[in-house]
């Protein structure tokens, strides 16, 4: 649940003020974007960036085999920007031959400053060509070879985002993140789910914390419910874990990062974005969408699938998510908003709002984001 202000906040770790690296790239906090497909694109990773705190940011999932190809609409899921660093690049595949050549491409052409290996994407599409969850039931070597290959291929970083395994019968994940570490693997982020539970359920925190306990030096980000800064102290608190990545906590509340660098240095973390900051966030968000696309139409078409979420954060009346949703222009945008830029938020709205916009999930294992 998220809740409307932190009003019993916890006193953050002390070590989270030391600095981390992820081999020799340092990060500025220990906290990191995590990847999800469709959203964690470079207009959103821009956009997050300027509001400060976020210490690494990934790419959607990209797959290895379209990336030794050069298929367009992968080219633009690699997409860059000076600013966006450090970066790492999510490949996904069942072959290590074309995740180990995708990983030199991205390297040769210094995309990524670190090459991250999807071992965690539950669905169907994804897994049915050997990757994501599925890599998981390997434990006879091949897996262990697959991530080794890559490792050698490059020299990035190379790090692994996983589940916790394939069902509640086969939590395969502290057996593989001894494994990683010793042929190489750089840092772990588990998120606390089996590929069964799809994104249902409870997070495991036990689950993440033997993760944790089971390698000897390289950082595991924690992944999972980190909503808000309660979350995160209890993940933190419960696996030890010595960073997290937050997914739908960011999409939710782009200055999520911002108020946990701020709790890390201060215990205070500060409010969210105030109701005139949230609506330009919006715009600058949909603008480089656009400029992504190079089409006002195709971004108008992607900035439909987060304007819920937005227009819920600000209470905004259906009316305007309606029109949101069926959004053709930059100009019809600004005519929508222009009422409430002029006339500020709603009685009762506050930086620390109880209507905290839901992000949904795909319902299971097989469904789509």
């Amino acid at each position: 649940m998220i809740v409307a202000a932190e009003t019993a906040i916890p006193a953050p770790p002390a070590r989270y003020r030391e600095p981390l690296a992820i081999g020799r790239i340092k990060l500025a906090s220990r906290f990191a974007l995590a990847p999800l497909a469709g959203y964690t694109n470079l207009p959103f990773r821009l956009s997050v960036r300027e509001i400060g705190g976020v210490g690494l940011c990934t790419t959607d999932l990209v797959n290895a085999r379209a990336i030794l190809e050069g298929k367009a609409k992968t080219m633009d899921l690699l997409a860059t920007h000076p600013t966006d660093r450090p970066l790492s690049v999510q490949i996904f595949g069942g072959k290590a031959d074309e995740l180990a050549g995708a990983a030199r491409w991205l390297q040769d052409r210094g995309l990524a400053d670190i090459v991250d290996i999807n071992m965690g994407c539950p669905v169907r599409k994804v897994v049915a060509v050997g990757g994501g969850s599925s890599l998981m039931c390997d434990t006879t070597g091949g897996t262990i070879e697959l991530v080794r290959k890559v490792v050698e291929a490059v020299a990035l970083p190379v790090t692994v985002k996983m589940r916790l395994g394939w069902d509640d019968s086969q939590l395969t994940a502290p057996y593989f993140a001894r494994e990683f570490e010793k042929v190489g693997v750089a840092a772990l982020t588990i998120h606390g789910r089996t590929r069964e539970q799809g994104f249902n359920g409870r997070v495991n925190r036990d689950g993440i914390r033997r993760v944790v306990e089971a390698v000897e030096r390289i950082p595991v980000f924690g992944n999972g419910d980190v909503m808000n800064i309660a979350n995160a102290a209890q993940m933190i608190e419960e696996t030890d874990c010595p960073g997290l990545a937050v997914g739908r906590g960011a999409l939710a509340n782009p200055w999520f990062f911002r108020q946990l660098s701020s709790w890390i240095d201060t215990g205070d973390p500060g409010p969210r974005g105030t109701y005139r900051e949230r609506i330009e966030f919006m715009r600058l968000h949909l603008e480089r969408l656009i400029e992504w696309r190079r089409d006002e139409k195709y971004g108008c078409v992607m900035f439909r699938k987060v304007a819920t979420w937005y227009t819920k954060a600000l209470r905004m009346p259906k009316k305007v998510q309606q029109r949101f949703v069926m959004l053709h222009s930059l100009a019809e945008f600004d005519e929508v908003v222009a009422p409430y830029l002029e006339d500020g938020p709603p009685v009762g709205w506050s930086e620390w709002d109880v209507n905290e916009s839901r992000v949904s999930v795909p319902t299971g294992p097989n469904a789509h984001w």
